[in-house]
């Protein structure tokens, strides 16, 4: 235990040497949304990437560093369900309860949609690809469902977490976008079964040979087996080039 302690204090003082900028755009409903940008130039296609429900967007510091070296720009927001982590706090969780505003997980789809057209906006038009986290990776699946601006979807960890309030196999079976999605090995099962009906002729599926990690926390280096996840999502993305 005190070695992976450790080694995420070592993840995280190496990428605090790198900058990215803070930035505050508006939801749907005007909660401020805070959000950091990770920007290598100025035609780079965006990923907006979302976490899981009780973190902040201080869980992407090391991946987006990643995926900008693999070419692409990333958006990492603060949804209004969360809290922190590394030290980040969720500031879009803070405002929202200052503004009696509900906070369960359906409630973080605005903060997602307005993050999506804030990132298109930046790209001219261009689209963009969709990374969520657990709750967020079911509401990833559902935008990227309904929403033209979102070209690809990435997803670790999505489930059924909405209880009666949305029955999320249902509601993504048109979705026709590229998808990449993942979980821990127990979780495979689940997973296989949530995307089985999902119309897209680009669907992927990586069940780690290790147990791997719930969400995003996948893909960091503290995990054993973050190797093999990588590996699975580069040869995905590498398919699709042209979105860069």
């Amino acid at each position: 235990m005190k070695k992976i302690i450790y080694t995420i204090a070592l993840v995280f003082f190496t990428i605090n040497c790198f900058s990215q900028q803070t930035i505050i755009f508006p939801s749907l409903d005007k909660v401020p949304i805070a959000a950091d940008l990770y920007k290598i130039n100025e035609t780079a296609t965006y990923i907006v990437l979302c976490h899981l429900s009780d973190h902040s967007r201080g869980e992407y510091i090391e991946t987006a560093k990643r995926l900008n070296e693999l070419g692409y720009n990333c958006l990492a927001i603060d949804t209004r369900t969360g809290n922190e982590i590394f030290n980040i706090k969720n500031q879009t969780a803070i405002q929202a309860k200052k503004l009696n505003k509900p906070v369960e997980f359906l409630d973080s789809e605005q903060d997602i949609i307005a993050a999506v057209n804030y990132a298109d906006s930046l790209s001219n038009g261009k689209g963009i690809i969709l990374f969520g986290s657990s709750f967020s990776a079911s509401l990833a699946l559902k935008i990227g469902t309904e929403n033209p601006k979102v070209k690809l979807v990435i997803a670790f960890s999505p489930g059924e977490y909405f209880g009666k309030q949305l029955n999320l196999t249902k509601v993504i079976k048109t979705l026709s976008k590229p998808i990449f999605v993942t979980s821990s090995k127990e979780e495979a099962v689940k997973v296989a079964l949530l995307i089985k009906n999902i119309k897209s002729r680009s669907k992927t599926q990586f069940i780690p040979k290790g147990e791997g990690k719930h969400g995003s926390i996948s893909l960091w280096s503290y995990n054993p087996n973050n190797i093999e996840y990588w590996e699975a999502l580069v040869n995905f993305l590498n398919k699709f080039e042209s979105l860069k």
